[in-house]
């Protein structure tokens, strides 16, 4: 059986450019060169032999990545999935089964590409289930025009692809849609409004405005009402309890500082607290300032 021959390794390379430059110098193997390699590293685990089929393959995936550049992803990030395609298709390949790895590689290097794709893409929350990944990846090539499609259109795509007509149509208009920046095109006009400026701002709305207030007014002044109507002892436990920047106060510890059990300090806390409610409720129904 014919040894394959020696690959030599991929250069450190600087843009996406020199690195497909690279790929190419790599020569596509023989059958035979191919089944050698495999057998080493499906047998003898010959990591330089898989190494070797990779390299051999880099054209393939940069080939296939180059049909996915219409989804706005870098060049770059989609050979790097595909590689992985490839480094899986590499691993579980079986050159018994009389199949070239350059077809059994394909559709690993696809998947993965896709999977990428939706995850990264902006349509990604357009295709979660499987009809909808078919209209995805298959919408776009299909369409004979730019323009929107008519319902003959759809219906004759839905049925190739087995979808409903309604799901073609709907893909197709959010396909069709764009980005816009939220604070719009800081370089465009000056007097154009960006979306951000229809969003309601509701820090503004008078109705908000003076609810807040009226919460102020009850964290304020009417916590601090209803915490003077109680004596030292219970105050002290309230504010130790609850009203603590740092730690709180637990009863054990208000137990040995007044020199009482839990129990009591607990019972203390809740009558204080009855009370404090009883202060508070005239505030609880304030509603203006």
């Amino acid at each position: 059986m014919t040894q394959a021959m020696a690959l030599p390794t991929v250069p450190d390379i600087g843009s996406i450019d020199a690195y497909i430059h690279s790929a190419r110098r790599f020569p596509t193997l023989t059958r035979e060169e191919e089944f050698s390699l495999a057998n080493r590293y499906r047998h003898a685990e010959d990591l330089d032999a898989a190494r070797q089929l990779i390299l051999s393959h880099l054209r393939l995936v940069i080939s296939i990545a180059r049909g996915y550049l219409g989804y706005g992803l870098p060049h770059a990030d989609l050979i790097q999935e595909g590689n992985i395609g490839l480094m899986k298709a590499v691993k579980r390949f079986d050159p018994s089964r009389g199949v070239r790895l350059v077809s059994f590689a394909m559709h690993l290097i696809k998947a993965e590409i896709h999977e990428y794709v939706l995850r990264n893409s902006r349509m990604l929350r357009l295709a979660t289930t499987k009809a909808q990944r078919t209209l995805f990846f298959n919408l776009r090539s299909m369409k004979t025009t730019g323009k929107g499609l008519s319902s003959i259109q759809a219906t004759e795509i839905a049925d190739t692809l087995k979808v409903r007509p309604e799901d073609v149509i709907e893909m197709d208009t959010r396909l069709s849609g764009v980005d816009l920046p939220l604070d719009g095109d800081r370089d465009g006009d000056d007097e154009a409004f960006p979306p951000i400026a229809y969003l309601a701002d509701r820090s503004t709305d008078p109705v908000q405005v003076l609810e807040a207030r009226a919460l102020d007014r009850l964290q304020d002044e009417g916590l601090q009402g209803a915490l003077a109507s109680l004596d030292p002892r219970s105050r002290r436990i309230v504010e130790a309890r609850w009203l603590m920047d740092g730690k709180r106060a637990t009863l054990h510890d208000l137990a040995a500082e007044f020199g009482v059990s839990a129990e009591r300090i607990r019972q203390i806390e809740l009558k204080a607290i009855r009370k404090m409610r009883t202060q508070l409720a005239p505030w609880a129904t304030l509603r203006t300032p």
